[in-house]
């Protein structure tokens, strides 16, 4: 392990085994072997339902208009939570924080099959933001994996936690359909029956954290690093704010991470619809999706390696050129699935070199004590930013139609392309802490 570890020993769950830094590569793996395990169960949660979020919200509210806003609703669940949740991970540890966010997906979940029963769109929407946190839990666990990595094999890390949700994201969107019928001849209908197996899940997942994430990694890392935790103060959004305002590349990462998301939030969530409208059934929609979803997650490795290897700023191009291709692939598909499945899964890629790429950067360019108010604040603003793109969505394709939403959001990324190219100019891309 790097030296920039400090050596001294900490207590942390199993008070009779201190923890050093040689004992660190070891409790690496075995925390991101837990991590890999909750990421592939709450992907495939979240996946589950979110598949079918839109055509469940036109049917529950009777107005394809307002399709997107389950999906929305869902972003903004997890923006909301965001913030929350750092700041009790900040105090408490990651493994509170990952627990009490499944907690909340499943209870969403559960509320989002009652609303479908009932026919409540309002109800609806609140249980999507509930369900959001899954999603929730899922981002922050990318910081966890990045708590006690070597800081120059910080990006792999992220990538290989965010790579684990490939598995469950790419089924979970194929079986949405299976799990629906399991509810043929119940009061729940099949298109509600995937969000009752998802509150199942999500509940599995909570239980796997709490059991296995020991010790845990973000106050052991704290507990070894010589900056310490800092005060509660620095728990704080102000702090978050604070500490990416005072430095040129966090605000770059926060931009980058922010418009990459609502980039592909924006076009992922009205596509169902787009394809429904020029005849494709559930299943196909499933596959389009399924492959959007892997683009999404199974590069992700890729993507970390070269911020690691060729620097963060090198990512974050490749990001902006991906995410434009995407739309530009998307947005001129007309009725074509196969160009519109294409543009989906360039479009995964473009969100994964964005997130690992824009995460590692955050990371590494705050003080320790303030990180994961920083990281809070990131989740913060780009699922808030995801949430209003995903709202305005339904409305730009039922007016303008999707090609128009493609341009729109391809013009999103000049802000993101603009301050890597300052940013390149200005001067090289620092390396990672002790590389």
């Amino acid at each position: 392990m790097r030296a920039s570890w400090h050596t001294a020993a900490v207590t942390t769950a199993f008070p009779a085994s201190p923890i050093t830094a040689a004992d660190l590569p070891k409790l690496q793996r075995r925390t991101s072997a837990v991590l890999i395990g909750s990421q592939i169960l709450g992907g495939l949660g979240v996946a589950i339902g979110i598949a079918l979020a839109p055509v469940l919200a036109a049917g529950v509210s009777g107005s394809e208009a307002l399709s997107g806003l389950a999906p929305t609703a869902s972003v903004t669940g997890t923006a909301l939570l965001s913030l929350p949740l750092a700041a009790l991970m900040t105090s408490r540890g990651r493994r509170p924080g990952l627990v009490l966010a499944y907690l909340i997906g499943a209870l969403g979940a559960s509320l989002v099959v009652t609303a479908t029963v009932v026919g409540s769109f309002p109800l609806l929407l609140l249980g999507m933001a509930g369900f959001g946190a899954g999603s929730s839990a899922n981002l922050q666990a990318r910081f966890a994996a990045a708590d006690l990595a070597a800081p120059d094999r910080r990006a792999r890390a992220i990538s290989t936690v965010i790579w684990a949700t490939t598995i469950g994201s790419v089924l979970g969107p194929n079986i949405a359909a299976p799990a629906g019928r399991a509810f043929r001849g119940t009061s729940v209908p099949e298109t509600a029956g995937p969000f009752a197996w998802a509150a199942g899940i999500f509940l599995l997942t909570g239980v796997l954290v709490a059991v296995l994430l020991r010790p845990d990694p973000l106050l052991t890392a704290r507990a070894l690093s010589p900056e310490g935790s800092g005060s509660a103060a620095n728990r704080s959004l102000r702090a978050g704010i604070a500490a990416v305002g005072a430095s040129p590349m966090a605000r770059l990462a926060l931009v980058t991470v922010a418009v990459s998301h609502t980039t592909m939030v924006s076009i992922m969530v009205m596509t169902p619809v787009h394809l429904g409208h020029h005849g494709a059934d559930i299943q196909l929609i499933g596959l389009v999706i399924s492959g959007h979803i892997a683009g999404m997650y199974a590069f992700s490795p890729v993507m970390g390696r070269l911020a690691d290897k060729v620097g963060r700023l090198a990512v974050i191009g490749l990001a902006a050129g991906l995410l434009c291709c995407a739309a530009a692939l998307a947005g001129t598909s007309g009725g074509g699935h196969a160009r519109t499945a294409a543009g989906l899964f360039v479009l995964g890629l473009g969100w994964s070199a964005g997130l690992v790429g824009g995460s590692a950067l955050l990371t590494e360019s705050v003080p320790q004590a303030t990180r994961a108010a920083a990281q809070g604040l990131s989740d913060l603003t780009m699922n808030a930013a995801a949430g209003i793109g995903g709202a305005v969505a339904g409305v730009v394709v039922s007016r303008l139609g999707y090609g128009w939403l493609n341009a729109t959001a391809a013009c999103l990324l000049l802000p993101m392309a603009g301050l890597a190219l300052r940013r390149a100019l200005a001067r090289p891309a620092p390396k990672p802490e002790g590389a």
